[in-house]
């Protein structure tokens, strides 16, 4: 069972649910808090294994891992909260969880948006994962944690995001990162198929201009599906929700009040 937390503002909010990435918690979302509770339900996920929704090794050991399997658990706690529909905020690999969420249960999912996303591997990022799946048993995970996180991030101005991700990954097991590592096996053909088969579900791309391995790939599928827009934020990278906080909360809660037909002065002069 994930854990969650659940922030209730109004019967009639809409619900926001937000999905973080591999080796982080929900805790990175702390700079979204204050201006996503003002104006909706929350509700913030801990992924298997990540903050909160530690495991046994026992525990482990009984649980597929698979992008199927780990969207289901979400799904699960949105059944557990009597939470219906949400619009589902994600960062990094959180992103196709959020997708995958859409492709199982479309009518759970009333928007979708998708900071730093992945959708497609290049050369290098492949390599990146070939390496990692060759080492990832012999070499400590958090130096190939922190490699990554250099190779994403490799600019001074994303030490914040950097040094966030890597702080949260020191709570994960050597053998719980083995076991999320192994799903980059699926993500490729994944990606292909979701490329090639768009939802109607409106999706928002929210990608810095720094992000040199996602932003060009997100940039040719938003112009190619036509329920997808995107934003680049300057001066950000892979991790746009810290490395420009501000700009990624005007931008989503904007999107989102938009999907959901609220009327932005009306709100404000209550």
């Amino acid at each position: 069972m994930l854990h969650a937390r659940r922030y209730d503002l109004a019967n009639d909010a809409p619900w926001v649910v937000f999905v973080h990435g591999a080796g982080g918690s929900s805790s990175i979302w702390h700079q979204q808090m204050r201006d996503f509770r003002a104006r909706y339900n929350v509700l913030m996920v801990d992924l298997r294994g990540h903050g909160g929704s530690q495991l046994s090794e026992d525990q482990a050991l009984t649980l597929d891992y698979t992008f199927d399997a780990v969207s289901r658990e979400v799904i699960d706690v949105l059944d557990r909260e009597g939470i219906h529909a949400a619009h589902f905020v994600g960062i990094s690999l959180g992103c196709i969880v959020i997708r995958t969420i859409a492709e199982m249960e479309s009518d759970r999912v009333l928007s979708m948006t998708l900071g730093g996303a992945i959708v497609r591997l290049d050369l290098r990022s492949r390599l990146l994962v070939w390496g990692g799946n060759v080492f990832k048993r012999v070499v400590p995970f958090l130096w190939l944690y922190k490699l990554f996180a250099w190779v994403i991030m490799p600019r001074a101005a994303h030490e914040e995001s950097r040094s966030l991700f890597v702080r949260e990954a020191r709570k994960m097991a050597q053998r719980e990162f083995v076991r999320w590592f192994r799903l980059t096996t699926e993500v490729t053909p994944l990606l292909r198929l979701y490329r090639e088969r768009e939802l109607d579900t409106p999706t928002l791309y929210v990608m810095g201009d720094q992000d040199h391995l996602f932003l060009p790939p997100a940039r040719k599928l938003a112009d190619e599906h036509v329920k997808s827009e995107l934003h680049v934020v300057e001066a950000s990278g892979h991790v746009v929700n810290v490395d420009q906080p501000e700009t990624f909360n005007r931008v989503a809660i904007a999107f989102i009040d938009r999907i959901a037909g609220i009327d932005r002065a009306e709100l404000q002069a209550a």
